[in-house]
């Protein structure tokens, strides 16, 4: 039998959130093009720079993504793990919805408002058995529907969670602060209550915990490797 953490989605929340990703960009009727080539080329100079178990950070532009920047006060909204380099390119880990999964570096970042990356890596080098653990850390995180409430404790997942917890599992390194909804959300008084009381249906969970890719990002835990534009090249 698979060890794979494999849970059913249900509720409204998963509705809500397919709602408003698809009010938030056109409806594509045909498949996406490759990525430009622009975004190919900075990818191909970051690649050989990349190990296992650094963290990939993004903004996605989805309403809900921009909501969660503009909660935490920070230009990031998602977050991955690298899990391989041996390839072509880098493959990245992340919890997406509405399942969590893999991912080439390339399509990761092209996904990417203004093409903005950062990257960073934990301050102790990886050995090679706690690289594989991460591996199978994060493998067994995928397939997992997405958690559209980010509660650290339920069980579904969601991104900067997913990467804290694949990070912890192979090496007892915590990364990210928990925090209530509460203290997130008063930490910034213009924060748009009314958008997070429309997701939760009219109440807010103020007392629930998660975990935020602004969080991560700024973790000391983590040294900072690369922040930049995939679209120019140049770092910021």
């Amino acid at each position: 039998m698979s060890n794979r953490i494999q849970h059913p989605v249900t509720g409204f929340g998963a509705a809500l959130f397919l709602a408003a990703l698809l009010a938030s960009r056109p409806v594509i009727a045909h498949p996406e093009p490759p990525v430009e080539s622009a975004a190919l080329a900075s990818v191909r100079a970051l690649a050989p720079s990349l190990n296992v178990g650094d963290v990939v950070f993004i903004r996605v532009a989805a309403r809900p993504f921009r909501e969660v920047a503009a909660a935490t006060g920070s230009w990031t909204n998602h977050v991955g793990i690298v899990i391989d380099t041996a390839g072509d390119e880098p493959l990245i880990a992340e919890s997406s919805f509405p399942l969590s999964r893999k991912t080439t570096l390339a399509k990761f970042v092209a996904r990417s408002e203004g093409g903005r990356v950062a990257v960073t890596r934990l301050k102790a080098r990886l050995t090679a058995e706690q690289q594989q653990q991460l591996v199978a850390a994060a493998e067994r995180r995928t397939g997992v529907f997405y958690d559209t409430g980010f509660d650290l404790h339920s069980r579904r997942q969601f991104c900067s969670r997913y990467v804290r917890e694949v990070i912890n599992e192979a090496t007892g390194v915590q990364v990210g602060e928990v925090e209530t909804f509460a203290a997130m959300l008063t930490r910034r008084p213009q924060t748009d209550l009314g958008f997070w009381r429309v997701w939760y249906f009219g109440q807010i969970p103020w007392q629930r915990e998660t975990v935020t890719p602004a969080s991560l990002l700024h973790s000391p835990e983590l040294v900072p490797v690369f922040d930049g534009s995939m679209a120019s090249g140049m770092a910021l």
